[in-house]
């Protein structure tokens, strides 16, 4: 039953993305999919790919591939792309420019295709001659940062993305925990995060929009409850933000939550959220 479930997922993914296996550049080969996704847990990629593995890293929205080796790493893999034209794909998937934002991704080794999570920020130290100035990260399920001994929440909601989980996720958290990803989709600027949080027709309202364009990075420190009872609750958050027109911001946001029945999904009342943050 396992088998057959992700086997379906992978062939519901392949009918989406029927494009993430293409080839984009001269003298790349077309990674061999087996079509069974792996949710492996850290503890067993960490054995599956241990020091200088390479792999291919599939980039989920895109479908865009690059080939890396793995070069230290000890809660998570830090790995460096192979060579120049594997940087160029990696910063072309991140629209041209480095960041910090995660991106839901496949890390293809031999029949193994494995959901996981990487950012695209160059740093620290690297030895390969592949004009990538450093290393930079790919986490898998339980791995973690250098400075928690936990998973990140952004890096866990890109892998459970990958994964084809991430819905049921989502529909099972309490109106905290849905503030939570509300806030981390904002960050990303992730819009299937965001479509699993919000009404429908959030993409209509153009306050909210302007609002999610301008983020750059938006972190919660408190959230302090309101109201709470089976159907509504309300919230406030504390944040601070890093706007790209005003610089950082700091404030609180009023977040309502309604669920039609005790056992439905919460959702964010999108059109009674209020920013104050200057």
């Amino acid at each position: 039953m396992k088998t057959l479930k992700w086997s379906l997922i992978s062939v519901f993914f392949f009918i989406l993305f029927p494009t993430y296996v293409v080839v984009a550049e001269d003298n790349y080969s077309t990674p061999h999919i087996s079509f069974e996704i792996d949710l492996l847990r850290w503890e067993e990629v960490n054995l599956l790919l241990p020091k200088y593995t390479k792999f291919t890293v599939i980039d989920l929205e895109t479908g865009k591939s690059f080939k890396v080796q793995r070069r230290a790493g000890r809660d998570h893999t830090d790995v460096q792309p192979l060579t120049s034209k594997d940087t160029k794909m990696m910063k072309d998937i991140y629209g041209g420019k480095w960041s910090w934002k995660r991106r839901a991704i496949f890390v293809q080794f031999e029949d193994f295709l494995i959901p996981a999570s990487m950012h695209g920020m160059p740093h620290g130290a690297g030895a390969i001659q592949n004009n990538f100035p450093g290393h930079f990260c790919i986490h898998f399920y339980g791995s973690s940062t250098h400075k928690r001994d936990y998973m990140d929440f952004s890096h866990k909601l890109m892998i459970l993305k990958s994964a084809g989980t991430l819905e049921e996720y989502v529909g099972s958290l309490s109106y905290q925990e849905l503030v939570h990803v509300f806030l981390e989709g904002m960050n990303q600027q992730d819009t299937y995060i965001l479509d699993l949080v919000l009404p429908s027709n959030w993409k209509q309202d153009q306050h909210f929009l302007d609002f999610l364009h301008d983020v750059d990075t938006i972190t919660f420190k408190e959230m302090n409850n309101i109201h709470e009872d089976i159907l509504t609750s309300e919230t406030n958050v504390e944040v601070t933000m890093y706007s790209k027109n005003q610089g950082k911001m700091k404030g609180d946001i009023y977040i309502p939550l309604y669920r039609d029945t005790p056992l439905s999904p919460w959702k964010i009342e999108l059109d009674r959220v209020l920013f104050n943050l200057k």
